[in-house]
């Protein structure tokens, strides 16, 4: 019997062949064992299985009616009917509630909102993804049937033999998305908080970097004012075409030796990059075993018993506990003591093994669990998705896409429906991994992107003629590129907050525009158009640039509401579809009435994502808002007992209260030790959209010591700032009663358009005499330009700003 709480368990006694386990009152354990032997131990989906969901606490409300030959279970979510026989579609169904009144049968699964797949290698646009836990439907389930187990000595085993063994999960919440992946995240176990600087800029490429070379690079990012904070060493790193590889007929993709040409002194190299304040990763495909012209190939073939008298290779077989122990303990500890900080686990082992698992989850599984033992702050590995569950072991690396618009255009979705599987760190190849064309718009909307992804890196093949370095780009995509880096790591405070929220709460970094709006049929019209965390709606361009206008364009759906753009500052009423319309250097970043978003206030951040020494907060007015800031202790300090719970935080609390125009900064706990006590930082405020802060009756109190006073303050555009403010103070500003974004003057936004594009000038006096008329309803402006004889992105990029804000 299972040590969760006989009183939620029905069935599985007294030789009945039938179990259900009811985990939430929106999750259910369906069990069919011919010999009536259930499977108690925990999987590489079911991780939790015996863990928190085992408390008679969180049993929920529940009925059972039951007869000789049916059953039944009733929660508040779902009527389950089962007729006591083998499982089948007339015999095993319920029927789940929250508006949705579906029906789901026993095997007869239909298609959902999607999950995420192994890996994009290759893709040049759509592919096929699998299944999530989210469905229009209200129901969906997981086949936990044939994945990998763990014994009672945490160690992989083998599943029961025999035919005909069900256990499978029914998730029947309806449209309650977000408690659907939350139920997902109770049986598996919930995401890690990933260590702080895995939110900055990652640099990676595939080349044959030395190590001066490679610190020469590191040292141009810097002196570009480009912050990184993670270094990625692609495969040459060690031996590839050495002539002992080649003699042995290998193909060099596997090694753990460095190639000393390259890199003489391993440990100095990797010194000199933590001095550069950047964490470092090396990328290992470990599918071809451990050679003999490997140096720690002797101690590894003692350490699993191999004879080495005629220099034999060691198999690749992580499912063998001898060579994973001297994987782990002697090959990959091996290059922790160089400074290595976590492993790249590249992918050529595929997906079967002699024990029958996919080694792919044991090796994510293990090198998680070996990184979390071998460094004290909060555990990292890269890998590729290696099914349900897999959000335990972030990062996901989502493998060599092609360079083309088409691979763009797909990666947003791509990512936002990952979170309907609860898989929220996907780092893709920014910018394409191979073949394709040299673009440098699609290269900027590509970084744009990546800045508003779960994780910024940009990677490429070889190939003498690739080149990400804005430093070699064009001027306007140079400035672009290296301005949106910046920003990445400006946001770092926002994400890190949203990484806690993501581990703590249950809410990943991205979010679907239908786990908020799921009753609006426009939420599910726009698949690349997500949340970025609580605060932020983005929607990304992902097609060529209007030649003629100069402009990027997405369809896209504002929900009920008003919003202000984050870069042009455009205000926008809600509840529409409309196209967005861009130059390079702006990309459609919503704000809703209410949003608070801290930022680093240096506008060129330092290397690694440290904790900022003053900050920015941007503030939409129009709405009450609230924002807690939460910034880490130390990354290096050990994050002792449950790594999803606060191990040692600083919580800062930014209230905004619309009525009367005030914003209240305070502490709520500081943990960052002794010297953040006589600290003092900045702060800086910023209103989108409110443009007449100073015209109002401002004012700007520190409350420190029980003693308040007004504070030296300076003014730019919509923004004010105090500097020097003791850490433990608090800080009051205060508007002026109910401010309001300001209204658009549609001439002010369609006069650039019209300047800038290169049609022809009775073109563009035609479309100017339209929108400038005076005592003409906009309805008739917008039945005029139809009328005209004008490029179509022309006129939406004119109608745009027509039709944002219904005061203008």
């Amino acid at each position: 019997m299972s040590p969760e709480a006989d009183s939620h368990i029905i069935g599985g006694r007294d030789g009945a062949r039938y179990r259900f386990t009811l985990l939430t009152d929106g999750l259910l354990r369906y069990e069919w064992a011919p010999d009536g032997i259930f499977e108690d131990r925990p999987s590489a989906f079911a991780a939790a299985r015996n863990g928190s969901t085992s408390s008679a606490s969180t049993i929920p409300d529940y009925r059972i009616k039951e007869s000789e030959n049916l059953l039944e279970i009733i929660t508040a979510r779902f009527h389950l009917t089962y007729n006591k026989q083998e499982f089948s579609p007339h015999g095993l169904f319920a029927i789940v509630a929250n508006h949705t009144r579906s029906t789901w049968r026993y095997g007869k699964d239909e298609e959902n909102e999607g999950g995420t797949a192994r890996t994009l290698d290759g893709v040049d646009g759509r592919m096929e993804i699998g299944r999530g836990v989210v469905s229009q439907k209200g129901f969906a389930t997981i086949d936990d049937a044939t994945t990998m187990l763990f014994g009672e000595d945490g160690f992989i085993a083998p599943r029961r033999p025999g035919q005909g063994r069900v256990d499978g999960y029914l998730f029947a919440y309806g449209h309650d998305y977000r408690e659907a992946v939350k139920g997902l995240y109770a049986i598996s176990g919930p995401p890690p908080i990933l260590p702080r600087w895995a939110l900055g800029n990652w640099w990676s490429r595939y080349y044959e970097y030395t190590a001066d070379s490679y610190l020469a690079l590191m040292d141009q990012f810097r002196d570009n004012g480009i912050p990184l904070s993670t270094a990625v060493i692609d495969m040459d790193w060690h031996l590839v075409d050495d002539p002992r590889i080649i003699d042995e007929g290998m193909t060099g993709w596997t090694g753990y030796t460095w190639n000393k040409e390259l890199f003489p002194d391993p440990p100095a190299f990797l010194n000199e990059l933590h001095k550069r304040n950047l964490k470092v990763t090396l990328n290992d495909h470990p599918a071809d075993g451990i050679h003999s012209y490997e140096d720690l190939y002797k101690e590894f073939a003692q350490a699993v018993g191999h004879d080495t008298s005629n220099n034999d290779p060691v198999p690749f077989d992580i499912t063998n506990r001898k060579y994973l122990d001297a994987y782990m303990n002697i090959i990959i500890k091996s290059l922790e003591e160089d400074g290595t900080d976590f492993i790249w686990v590249d992918w050529q082992q595929g997906e079967f093994s002699l024990m029958g698992v996919d080694p792919l989850w044991v090796l994510n599984h293990y090198h998680f669990m070996h990184n979390t033992k071998m460094h004290q702050g909060r555990p990292i590995i890269f890998s590729r998705y290696a099914g349900p569950g897999s959000h335990r072991y972030p990062i996901g690396f989502s493998g060599d896409s092609v360079v083309s618009w088409d691979s763009l255009n797909f990666q947003p979705e791509f990512t936002n429906r990952a979170s309907n599987i609860g898989y929220g760190w996907w780092s893709h190849d920014i910018g394409g991994h191979m073949n394709g064309v040299k673009n440098y718009d699609l290269l900027t909307r590509w970084v744009q992107y990546g800045v508003f992804s779960p994780i910024m890196r940009l990677h490429s093949t070889k190939g003498l003629w690739v080149t990400k370095e804005a430093w070699k780009l064009p001027r306007v995509s140079r400035e672009i590129v290296t301005a949106f880096m910046r920003l990445r790591h400006r946001m770092i405070p926002y994400l890190q907050t949203m990484n806690v929220r993501a581990a703590v709460q249950g809410e990943p970094l991205i979010q679907p525009m239908y786990w908020e709006y799921p009753y609006m049929d426009a939420a599910y019209n726009v698949p690349n158009q997500y949340y970025f965390g609580s605060q932020i709606i983005v929607a990304p361009i992902t097609t060529p640039q209007n030649g003629s206008l100069g402009l990027g364009k997405v369809k896209a759906w504002l929900p009920p509401g008003r919003y202000v753009d984050f870069f042009s500052e455009v205000v926008y009423d809600g509840d529409r579809e409309l196209w967005l319309n861009r130059p390079l250097e702006q990309y459609p970043v919503l704000l809703k009435e209410g949003s608070i978003v801290p930022l680093d206030q240096n506008e060129i951040p330092k290397n690694g994502g440290g904790n900022p020494d003053a900050f920015e907060v941007v503030i939409a007015v129009g709405t009450d808002g609230y924002f807690e800031l939460v910034e880490d202790n130390d990354d290096s300090a050990a994050a002792s007992g449950d790594l999803n719970q606060y191990p040692e935080w600083s919580r800062t609390s930014i209230n905004f209260t619309q009525s009367i125009g005030r914003i209240h900064v305070a502490s709520t706990s500081d943990a960052r030790g002794s010297k953040a006590k006589n600290e003092t930082r900045g702060w800086s405020f910023r209103f989108p959209g409110l443009k007449t802060i100073k015209d109002m009756s401002l004012r700007v109190m520190v409350i420190s010591a029980s003693l308040t006073e007004d504070y030296t303050r300076s003014f730019n555009g919509d923004t004010i700032s105090v500097s020097d403010v003791p850490a433990a103070s608090q800080i009051v500003v205060e508007l002026g009663p109910n401010p309001q974004l300001a209204v658009n003057d549609p001439m002010s936004l369609i006069e650039p358009i019209l300047t800038e594009a290169q049609n022809e000038y009775e073109v563009k006096d035609a479309v100017w005499d339209v929108v400038s008329a005076t005592k003409v309803s906009t309805v008739d402006k917008l039945g005029q330009l139809q009328t005209l004889d004008i490029d179509e992105d022309l006129r939406l990029a004119v109608t745009e700003y027509l039709i944002a804000d219904s005061r203008s």
